[in-house]
């Protein structure tokens, strides 16, 4: 069968009737701004009192866009007879984005977090030098750099904080064990706030009384042997 004259035109204005109905989902950038995910890609930030002027991100690059100078300065010794020690002093970090393609391996290979992704994205500029972001300009970044997002509840724990969870669990058994037990060292009610409240106070106080009580008794013992011979 034929088609019928005009049914790929009323195709096309049935789309475009439907297309005019629907609301416009256009935001009116710069009047309203996008909501960015925090993770976006816009700007790097520098924080220059972590970076070590250990050149892993420059060297890293692939478009060569980092320029780091640094000097050597000489510490003295910390102690009469010590050695002296140098360290690299940060004179000049910058970043090209002209050339920068966002990659992140900068960012991603720096071992003592000095870098960080901005979603800022409006820094254009008229003149393409301009696009090179001394440190000063990326300190000024740091600023609008977001909190990191928090971790994935399915996510496991980080080793630094387990382990201290246990060590602090570990020590509120010991501390409860302590209240707990009378000074005898039998357990007791646990009902008694001084010993609850003093564990040391009490430790101390069985010390004191550990070596009276010990020779007294070892006395008792090695007279009743004599006294029953004599007997």
């Amino acid at each position: 069968m034929a088609p019928v004259p005009g049914t790929g035109l009323a195709k096309g204005l049935a789309v475009t009737l439907r297309t005019m109905t629907r609301r416009s989902v256009t935001e009116q950038y710069p009047d309203a701004q996008p909501d960015l995910p925090p993770r976006t890609r816009g700007v790097i930030g520098l924080f220059e009192e972590n970076c070590t002027v250990c050149m892993l991100c420059a060297r890293e690059c692939p478009d060569w866009c980092i320029y780091i100078d640094s000097h050597k300065e000489t510490i003295p010794a910390a102690t009469p007879g010590g050695r002296e020690r140098s360290r690299n002093v940060l004179d000049r970090f910058a970043i090209d984005f002209s050339l920068c393609m966002y990659c992140g391996i900068c960012i991603e290979v720096c071992p003592f977090d000095a870098l960080f992704w901005s979603p800022e994205f409006e820094y254009a500029e008229t003149d393409i030098r301009d696009l090179t972001h001394e440190r000063d300009k990326l300190r000024e970044w740091m600023w609008t750099v977001p909190a990191p997002p928090a971790l994935d509840p399915a996510a496991e724990e980080p080793k630094e904080i387990a382990a201290a969870r246990k060590t602090a669990e570990k020590l509120a058994a010991q501390q409860e064990a302590e209240s707990t037990a009378d000074p005898d060292g039998k357990p007791g009610s646990g009902t008694g706030t001084a010993s609850a409240s003093t564990p040391h106070a009490d430790e101390q106080a069985r010390a004191a009384e550990g070596p009276t009580r010990a020779a007294g008794d070892s006395k008792q013992q090695t007279d009743q042997p004599r006294q029953e011979g004599r007997e």
